[in-house]
């Protein structure tokens, strides 16, 4: 646990102490161990820190929520541990929070990898059920982020353009809820951004896991590759 001005998250960490640092951030209603079949795969060459962000898992439950508000918790977690630059991936929800924190803090964030996240065009707002029984994160949170998420923020998509971290946006093909063209849109609106497809759905990195880390291992090991001198 860690406290990030007055929430404490909770996050599982693994990989070499001295490798270079790399923050997981899951989707809705997820916690870290979501990322329980990639993990260690990453953690042969990374220092892997996988957060249950604000309202999720053991993280507090504070009852005030917003994208931002986790984004910020994000970057509060990097200084409370000494993180300058990291690799960042975020599924889902957290590739949302994710790319705001790239947007927003572009030296924070070296190399950045969005599973399934579609650009945030405006749709029709709905209203989700609560699932019976007891939930592992909170229902207020989704009710928060649903909001935000079928009324974007215009500044999000204008931002996306100050991104400069090295970009891998994985998309899940048609089986996907997420639209694959708004998924595609991300990528082009993302200075330099790379694209690619594994068609097993939204939840890439649990249907295909070893697709999932070949392709993100060897996105985030070219920085470590010496430059070919002719």
């Amino acid at each position: 646990m860690v406290d990030v001005g007055g929430v404490r998250l909770a996050y599982q960490v693994s990989g070499p102490p001295d490798a270079p640092p790399l923050v997981l951030l899951h989707a809705m209603g997820e916690n870290a161990a979501d990322w329980a079949t990639v993990g260690p795969t990453l953690a042969r060459s990374r220092r892997v820190y996988a957060l249950d962000l604000r309202g999720h898992g053991r993280s507090d439950w504070p009852g005030d929520y917003s994208l931002e508000l986790m984004q910020a918790d994000v970057l509060r977690f990097l200084n409370a541990l000494g993180l300058d630059s990291v690799d960042l991936i975020g599924h889902s929800m957290g590739g949302i929070v994710a790319y705001l924190l790239a947007q927003d803090c572009p030296q924070r964030v070296s190399r950045l990898v969005l599973e399934d996240v579609p650009i945030p065009p405006p749709r029709k707002r709905t209203t989700p059920t609560r699932p019976d029984g007891t939930l592992a994160f909170d229902w207020e949170m989704v009710l928060a982020v649903r909001r935000q998420i079928d009324v974007p923020d215009p500044r999000w998509l204008q931002r996306l353009s100050r991104i400069n971290a090295k970009t891998l946006v994985l998309g899940g093909g048609p089986n996907s809820h997420v639209s694959q063209d708004g998924v595609a849109e991300l990528a082009r609106c993302i200075p330099g951004a790379r694209a690619a497809t594994i068609p097993v759905g939204h939840l890439i990195h649990h249907a295909a896991p070893e697709a999932f880390g070949e392709a993100v291992s060897a996105f985030l090991e070219e920085r470590l590759r010496p430059a070919h001198r002719s």
